[in-house]
């Protein structure tokens, strides 16, 4: 199954690619490969999951968070492909930040977030290399920011 139509049949709705917030610009394509930006937690143009994670908001909100970083990461590869998601090859990295209080250490339960959306859409291919910190605070205060490298044809 190719993965466009992986990510059909699995109704899962990407939101329009973020415009950058700064000087910089969303992805850039090297090669075969293609950097994204970090993504913050943005469903088209509405900032969502402020605040940090073991505080005013949950390991469950974490995870909702690096999800939705992950849909704006995946927005952001298919325009650099075209429109199309058949040319990823793989990801081949993502790095995530976690707003959080010092003494949270959940931080990778909360990259799965993210991780596992690569996986769920890319199936063998979406399995990445990554890390995942803590962070005292986060561009616009949100809970999560996640960067991502794929390899595409």
């Amino acid at each position: 199954m190719s993965h466009d139509a992986r990510l059909a049949s699995l109704k899962i709705e990407l939101p329009q690619p973020a415009a950058p917030a700064a000087n910089y610009v969303p992805y850039v394509v090297s090669g075969n490969l293609v950097f994204v930006a970090g993504q913050i937690t943005i469903w088209n143009g509405e900032v969502r999951y402020i605040g940090r994670v073991g505080d005013t908001l949950s390991l469950e909100d974490g995870v909702a968070a690096a999800r939705l970083c992950g849909l704006n990461i995946i927005a952001q590869v298919r325009a650099a492909c075209g429109g199309s998601l058949d040319r990823v090859k793989r990801c081949v990295k993502l790095g995530g930040f976690v707003n959080c209080t010092p003494d949270f250490t959940n931080q990778p339960q909360v990259i799965n977030g993210a991780s596992d959306l690569m996986v769920e859409v890319f199936g063998e291919a979406g399995k990445h290399a990554r890390f995942a910190v803590g962070a005292n605070v986060l561009p616009r205060g949100v809970a999560v920011e996640v960067d991502a490298i794929f390899e595409i044809a």
